[in-house]
């Protein structure tokens, strides 16, 4: 190969015309971010080739599978189970609305467990089609980077054999973290949650996340006795405050045990099942426990320091706001840069690197508006600023509405769970700058609302918009009193 020349940093054109890459592209980890950043940079003209681990539920530092976390350990299988525990309360709820429903209705969790593995597996063939058909070149195996402009690539059988690229894409997404306490082996993380042999009676979750409150809320959704042990006062840090309340007290009603400013110390390994015992003392039996406490990047074995790609504390690729790392021919998307950790934005962060390096258009992602749920039940959905954010960074008064409702379908039911829905309002433009909801059905209803959001809706047109009724999404549209009017330069009340 010919001496490159650099001129500001920048391969200069002579350099490149006289260089010979066998890809354009060169993408490491085939999960949602890198999947799309493939198949859009070849859409682009982009010879492009990508490397991924073998295919396995459960994942290891040498098992992946193309599809990644969301698709085969993540979001999809986590879903499908939660759609599997709506039915055993909808099936109580369904004796008020005329349902002779016998008193006692079994539960087959292997059942339900072979057809999220017959989904994952489906899902894992259509993302190799979607490559193939887009004239992307697969290679299952362990990518490493050993130059600028080049990866080795480990094949199953132990050989070697290295690719040239013009640009190299490390996209290998993150693991989950277990915390070092005496036992830890008996603990299992949200892989090995999505695919245990046998359903747990008995379960203690640690950890006030995402991850945590949703495989509560599976696993007593399926008739489990949940304990749910976190630091905090309330589960989900970083939420809406009064929105984490709700679902706090939603958890409670539906009959998980909360164990607030909790920690596992250890867990013991007995007859009757896994002793857990607690920084306060207590003591549970579990037939499972599960550590959903956080999750690290995957960069360690990608041999980063030795090419330059710098790194945090966390081990999260730098990258600016292109998502280009330290050397100027190796980009990052996805959980790996630890950025904003969802499907979606790794999707969007793909979608633009092509669009920057292949499509002619430098494009910076865009994080403001990005609405995420938390799969609970009944879930959470947010998009934009929560009310302590708003507080903290307002240049004007802050106007908030909120709606608290028993459903329809409840006041049928007899459950005693409200919905919960807020609007946060900037006082001096009038624009709705956060909402969130708490309820059936959240997160279907808060894509749209992003949309308002994102497009700068005001207050105003919230209301003059008229609602579908009978629907809890009218509620929306017909919030007219203002709650609370937080003035500038006060602090928000929160004993939290």
């Amino acid at each position: 190969m010919s001496r490159k020349m650099l001129i500001g940093g920048e391969l200069s054109h002579q350099a490149e015309a006289e260089e010979h890459y066998d890809f354009d592209l060169f993408v490491i980890g085939a999960g949602s971010g890198g999947v799309r950043a493939s198949r859009f940079s070849a859409s682009h003209g982009a010879k492009v080739g990508i490397c991924e681990l073998p295919f396995d539920p459960i994942s290891s530092e040498v098992i992946g599978g193309i599809g990644g976390t969301c698709v085969i350990r993540g979001c999809v299988p986590k879903k499908i189970l939660v759609y599997g525990a709506t039915f055993g309360p909808e099936l109580q709820d369904a004796r008020s609305f005329g349902w002779d429903v016998n008193e006692k209705v079994d539960f087959d969790w292997k059942k339900l467990l072979q057809k999220k593995t017959d989904e994952i597996v489906r899902l894992n063939g259509i993302y190799k089609r979607l490559l193939t058909n887009s004239g992307v070149k697969m290679y299952e195996g362990e990518g490493k980077i050993v130059g600028p402009h080049e990866v080795e690539v480990t094949q199953l059988d132990g050989t070697k054999i290295c690719y040239s690229a013009k640009h190299i894409l490390i996209a290998t997404g993150s693991r989950a973290v277990i915390p070092d306490i005496p036992g830890k082996e008996l603990g299992i993380t949200s892989d090995e949650a999505l695919s245990l042999e046998e359903f747990p009676k008995r379960v203690v979750v640690l950890g006030g996340g995402y991850i945590a409150v949703e495989f509560a809320s599976i696993w007593n959704g399926m008739g489990a006795k949940v304990d749910l042990c976190f630091r905090r006062e309330l589960p989900l840090r970083g939420f809406d405050d009064e929105m984490r309340s709700v679902v706090a007290r939603n958890l409670e009603g539906r009959g998980i045990t909360l164990h607030p400013t909790t920690n596992l110390t250890e867990l013991i390994k007995t007859e009757n099942g896994i002793k857990v015992i607690t920084d306060h003392g207590e003591e549970f039996l579990a037939d499972a426990v599960l550590f959903a406490t956080g999750r690290a990047p995957n960069s360690k074995r990608l041999n980063l320091k030795a090419v330059g790609v710098e790194v945090d504390k966390h081990g999260a690729v730098k990258v600016d706001d292109y998502s280009r790392t330290t050397v100027p021919s190796i980009w990052a998307v996805g959980d790996v840069t630890n950025r904003m950790n969802l499907t979606p934005v790794a999707l969007m962060e793909g979608s633009y690197f092509a669009n920057t390096v292949f499509g002619g258009e430098p494009t910076k992602p865009d994080y403001n508006y990005v609405p995420y749920a938390v799969f609970c039940i009944p879930p959470l959905s947010v998009v934009g600023l929560s009310e302590e954010e708003a507080v903290e960074k307002a240049k004007g008064d802050i106007l908030v509405y909120t709606s608290s409702f028993n459903p329809m379908k409840n006041t049928i039911s007899g459950r005693q769970e409200k919905t919960v829905m807020k609007l946060v309002v900037d006082g001096n433009t009038q624009k709705v700058i956060g909402a969130s909801m708490c309820g059936p059905d959240a997160p279907e209803i808060m894509q749209g609302i992003a949309v308002a959001l994102k497009c700068g809706a005001t207050k105003q047109q919230f209301d003059s918009t008229v609602g579908i009724h009978p629907s809890a999404a009218e509620e929306f549209v017909t919030m007219r009193t203002i709650s609370r009017k937080i003035e500038v330069g006060s602090k928000l009340k929160t004993n939290l």
